[in-house]
């Protein structure tokens, strides 16, 4: 009878515990962004909150200028898990001033990198192709396939931040006059696919794009160095990020950066979740590769999450406590 009493309030007791800590926890959105990195993001950590801290969670769609200002305006969703603030910088930092969100990790992912790329042949076709400069002089090699006397560069699909930094330095560098058309793919997979079908067929591609990306390391895209130097924070924030900027001046990429950013209430609430988001940090070269996996086998964010939690533990058990270690591991 001892044995037996012990064992149920042994139970009750672990039973306890485990609803405290998913109260002190809670509801718990995520916004699952439309690229395939973001998508892995969000992915892992509703895992890992679920499994390793007993969170209910909620994914949500998002992108990057829609999914701030819900969170800026109406404090939903919770967690955004690789937002690149280069475009939002100005209303993020004042929503941060003002106490409604928080940066709770400034580097995420390791090796990041935003600019214009051509393929590895074009470059090796055409040396004299040192810069952005020297490119832009020749829109007859990057014929548009709706009008083959101009030129295609292919910038953001609309929603994305940097569709405004592209549509300016665009203007600044006055790509319409030199016979260049400025092209909006319409999504992530019609700028992948606009890449894939160039270097499959050995014609040449220019654009904007991303690193660390499956589809960079695969082609072996090469970044071209813009040929200027960066325009300075007060322009860029004010001008180039800016939607319809009136004088935009020919400027460099400036620096990427990627946060993950949570709201004032789950700053609050969150308790041990939010000291896994601090922790969180993705190596590139890790974040390639289950990026190549993902395109390989046409894999989705859940697949792609667990694929990463079964063969990368050593990486993700550094961001959670032990006993949230074996509780993730037992779930899987």
């Amino acid at each position: 009878m001892k044995k037996l009493i012990a064992a149920t309030l042994l139970a009750t007791f672990g039973i306890g515990a485990s609803a405290a800590v998913a109260a002190e926890c809670g509801n718990v959105v995520i916004a699952e962004m439309n690229w395939p990195s973001a998508e892995l993001m969000a992915n892992v950590d509703k895992i890992i909150l679920e499994k390793g801290y007993g969170c209910s969670v909620e994914k949500v769609p998002g992108a990057t200028t829609s999914t701030f200002a819900s969170m800026n305006e109406k404090g939903t969703p919770d967690i955004a898990p690789e937002l690149w603030i280069n475009g939002i910088r100005n209303l993020l930092e004042k929503a941060k001033a003002e106490g409604r969100l928080h940066t709770a990790n400034d580097g995420p992912i390791t090796g990041l990198g935003e600019g214009w790329w051509i393929p590895p042949y074009t470059k090796k076709a055409h040396p004299e192709f040192k810069t952005v400069l020297d490119i832009i002089e020749h829109p007859e090699l990057f014929p548009y396939a709706e009008d083959p006397s101009k030129g295609a560069f292919y910038g953001c699909p609309a929603g994305w931040a940097c569709q405004h930094v592209n549509t300016n330095l665009f203007k600044a560098f006055k790509m319409a006059e030199k016979g260049w058309v400025l092209v909006d793919p319409g999504s992530a997979a019609g700028l992948d696919g606009a890449i894939a079908k160039a270097n499959e067929r050995g014609e040449n591609w220019f654009g904007y794009y991303w690193s660390p990306t499956s589809i960079i390391g695969k082609y072996n895209m090469q970044l071209v160095p813009f040929g200027v130097p960066f325009v300075g924070n007060d322009h860029w924030n004010n001008c180039i990020v800016v939607e319809g900027c009136p004088d935009p001046k020919p400027s460099a990429w400036t620096k990427s950066e990627v946060n993950s950013i949570i709201t004032d209430k789950f700053m609050k609430a969150g308790g041990p979740a939010v000291e896994y988001i601090k922790k969180r940090v993705f190596p590139g070269p890790v974040m390639n590769s289950m990026l190549v996996y993902m395109g390989d086998n046409q894999a989705d964010g859940v697949d792609a999450a667990y694929e990463f939690l079964a063969k990368y533990p050593d990486v993700w058990t550094k961001w959670v406590s032990p006993e949230a270690a074996e509780k993730i591991k037992s779930g899987l």
